[in-house]
């Protein structure tokens, strides 16, 4: 059957308003496609880390199946309204439920990028064959130039996935979150293709097709209602099936995820533990190890003003509260969802001492990154607590444009501390810091000591001369749970096997830390 000979004739009117209404589908279409790629990019991201490689792997999979799809969909133009429809039901459930399967796959197996290849791959084919179905349409209702049809569909099309990468950061991962997002949209895909279908091209169905169609449409809408509706109860097992210990919080935010959980320590008391993205932050167990290691060596000298860029949960900070000569301390943390659980949360609150209440201390909640850029002032004493960089991120945070621009706020005699991860489990990572260190001009004195829910875990330090300062303890200040001058003096000393390495420093144009930390944390 020719596209002419399908044609259904139709008045002027009638030709414009068919028209415009295809136009249309196009464009929720491709908004719902897009939406459904960024969808999955960002739930790599969040599970995985790495946003550049889960980025790659889904662009680069779907751009290929999409190709495959567009052949497909040849055989499929004899019957091209009925293909359309089905096509678009199929994305409802299989773009609709993509996060879900994934978050599950994630949870409750060892799996994720063989299902997420899969996934993008056959959601790929499907959005492929969108368009030579579209294109056949568009010629049954007018014929026109095949170069002006095309130009119709692309404008639409571009102008869809426009909308549709706009909606995704600012209007369906704040409102609905990633799961609740990806089945709202599954609904809208289904809804403009079923629509389409029924009222422009209805004389194209058979009385069996329209019936089919339409039983399918309506078990797919309840299908996807239903997961709407319980989205809450499936999160909230699928988290805890991550978590060894009972979840106490979680919040999704912009930025990330965070899980706070909380049990019976091994002696009897409370381990309170904050995760970000399922990388733990600290166990209240032993996290002053951690803490007390970071904060105090550096704080041996001037330390009227202090910056922390990160550690939002403001540990840190309570750290340097202790210390009465302390006139200043300003927290860059990006996400203020974490620091109003410092401020808030009643457990974490008691674990911080209420340090975000005291008078002294500013939290500004912006990309440290950029709040080193716009903002001038000297600090006594730099204290760098920034999550792990297993991420693209927090790659940056972790170069040498970075470093350089936060020990250019130190004052002359200033000194700045950077948790540079572990030597032992990740010592390639943790050497490229000192690398990078170097590169923007500060020798870093190396230490290291245990905190048992991480392991071994290093810190650098470097002063505002460029030379290695000498670390020392305050202890005037009062007595330390984790540390003496004499540890301290023998955290500076590295074994043979885990002894200074040959390391190229990381940048912004390349960040090869990222893959270091991502490899040998994997390979731990």
């Amino acid at each position: 059957m020719s596209s002419q000979a399908a044609t259904v004739e139709r008045t002027p009117r009638s030709v414009r308003a068919a028209r415009a209404g295809l136009l249309a589908t196009v464009f929720v279409v491709a908004a719902c496609g897009l939406v459904y790629e960024l969808a999955l990019i960002t739930l790599g991201s969040y599970l995985v880390g790495n946003t550049a490689t889960q980025a790659s792997i889904v662009l680069a999979v779907m751009v290929f199946a999409m190709g495959l799809g567009a052949l497909a969909a040849k055989p499929l133009q004899r019957r091209p309204a009925l293909a359309f429809a089905v096509v678009e039901l199929a994305l409802a459930v299989l773009g609709g439920f993509s996060v879900l399967i994934l978050y599950a796959a994630f949870a409750w197996t060892s799996l994720y990028n063989l299902p997420l290849v899969v996934i993008a791959f056959a959601i790929g084919l499907l959005v492929g064959a969108e368009i030579p179905l579209l294109m056949e349409l568009l010629q049954r209702i007018r014929t026109q130039a095949a170069g002006s049809a095309v130009a119709d569909l692309n404008a639409a099309d571009y102008l869809g996935g426009l909308i549709g990468g706009l909606a995704f950061p600012f209007v369906l991962l704040p409102v609905f979150g990633q799961i609740q997002g990806a089945l709202l949209v599954g609904a809208v895909n289904a809804v403009a293709g079923i629509v389409l279908v029924f009222t422009v091209f209805r004389p194209d169905l058979s009385k069996a097709g329209r019936q089919l169609l339409a039983v399918a449409a309506g078990g797919i809408a309840l299908l996807l209602a239903v997961a709407f509706v319980y989205t809450d109860r499936f999160e909230v097992a699928a988290r805890q099936a991550l978590y060894a210990d009972p979840i106490v919080y979680s919040e999704d935010t912009p930025y990330q995820q965070i899980v706070l959980t909380e049990s019976a320590g091994p002696f009897g008391d409370q381990d309170f533990r904050l995760y970000l993205n399922g990388d733990l932050q600290f166990s209240s167990v032993d996290e002053y190890r951690y803490h007390e290691a970071l904060v105090h060596p550096v704080m041996d000298g001037p330390r009227e003003d202090v910056l922390v860029l990160g550690g939002g949960d403001a540990l840190a900070v309570r750290e340097i509260l202790r210390y009465d000569d302390v006139e200043s301390v300003t927290l860059v943390d990006l996400d203020p969802a974490v620091t109003e659980l410092a401020r808030s949360f009643d457990d974490l609150v008691e674990l911080n001492g209420g340090a975000l209440s005291d008078p002294r201390v500013e939290a500004v909640n912006e990309d440290a990154f950029t709040w080193l850029r716009e903002h001038s002032g000297e600090f006594d004493t730099i204290v760098v607590d920034m999550p792990d960089p297993d991420a693209t991120e927090t790659a940056k945070l972790y170069s040498v444009e970075f470093y350089a621009m936060a020990a250019a706020h130190l004052n002359e005699t200033g000194r700045m501390v950077v948790q540079g991860g572990s030597p032992y489990f990740a010592p390639k990572t943790y050497w490229t810091i000192a690398a990078t260190l170097e590169e923007a001009g500060y020798e870093p004195a190396p230490y290291q000591v245990s905190v048992p829910s991480f392991g071994d875990w290093g810190f650098l330090a470097v002063g505002a001369d460029g030379a290695a300062p000498e670390l020392s303890l305050d202890e005037t200040v009062g007595d330390f749970r984790s540390l003496t001058p004499e540890l301290l003096e023998a955290a500076q000393v590295f074994p043979p096997d885990r002894a200074r390495m040959d390391m190229r420093p990381s940048t912004l144009m390349h960040p090869v830390i990222l893959d270091q930390v991502q490899s040998e944390w994997r390979n731990y």
